[in-house]
């Protein structure tokens, strides 16, 4: 398990789903007084997350963190804390959806689609119980296509896990970043922009050496930054329920959500009393 002999204040990005909550949405146990000892500790813990800023959001108040930056829809929209104490959207990414759309919808005409604007608003065809519907407006596919957006989440019900993958991979999913969820659930961003880039951008900002940084996650969207924090020196976790190839791009594994895994990786960092 990693540790913080030298003492220097961190970054500690952390997953939402299947990280710091289970799936009914409550919290990992022991996570809250984990988040606060490391708070207390002077150091900076802050999410990156696929999430809306929405859903994003209200998981901060749970963990009782006001961090400067979270990173939203994995890396294409950064939140910052302004001095009013309210957090607003300071960077985001877009492009242009109708070539992806375009060839998603020939290999997956009756799937579900779900595109998030620049600033936020969220236009979709089919409603999912598991969606954010927060400033969202259900529209025909075609409309899908007319702007510049910074996401694109498509999920298939008839698929499962491993032929929705194997789907993808093979349908030429140019000119864009995407991750595969644990569903069949495709997430895609601009190319180059995942949660690692999002996090290189907030270190500038921050004024943070990009070493002492340490990153959990579970899923094969933090594969970016567990990219990055393997290529800056820094330190990348993966959940205990991981698949095997988030699991193989990690420093290190720790135990499953369920089981409190964020809080024995925080617990560890303390130092010696």
């Amino acid at each position: 398990m990693t540790d913080n002999a030298s003492g220097h204040r961190l970054l500690i990005a952390l997953d939402v789903d299947g990280t710091v909550v289970l799936e009914d949405e409550s919290p990992s146990p022991g996570v809250l007084d984990a988040v606060a000892e490391a708070v207390r500790d002077g150091h900076e813990v802050m999410l990156a997350t696929g999430r809306s800023w929405a859903a994003t959001g209200r998981i901060m108040t749970m963990l009782g963190i006001t961090p400067q930056y979270a990173v939203c829809a994995n890396g294409a929209a950064i939140y910052k804390l302004t001095d009013s104490g309210e957090y607003e959207r300071f960077h985001t990414e877009v492009f242009d959806p109708a070539p992806a759309l375009d060839i998603l919808e020939q290999h997956l005409p009756d799937a579900h689609y779900m595109v998030e604007h620049g600033d936020g608003t969220r236009l979709y065809t089919d409603e999912m119980h598991d969606w954010s519907l927060n400033l969202a407006h259900q529209v025909s596919f075609d409309e899908l296509k007319a702007q510049p957006v910074s996401r694109i989440v498509v999920v298939s019900p008839e698929h499962d896990e491993k032929t929705f993958a194997e789907l993808v991979s093979s349908i030429g999913l140019n000119q864009v970043s995407y991750a595969v969820g644990w569903t069949a659930w495709l997430d895609i961003a601009p190319q180059g922009v995942d949660k690692g880039s999002a996090l290189d951008l907030v270190c500038a900002w921050l004024g943070h050496d990009r070493a002492n940084t340490v990153v959990i996650g579970d899923g094969r969207n933090d594969l970016g930054m567990f990219e990055w924090a393997q290529e800056n020196g820094a330190t990348a976790v993966a959940m205990g329920q991981a698949p095997e190839e988030v699991k193989d791009a990690a420093s290190y594994i720790t135990r499953r959500v369920q089981d409190g895994g964020v809080t024995e990786v925080l617990r560890g960092l303390r130092p010696a009393l």
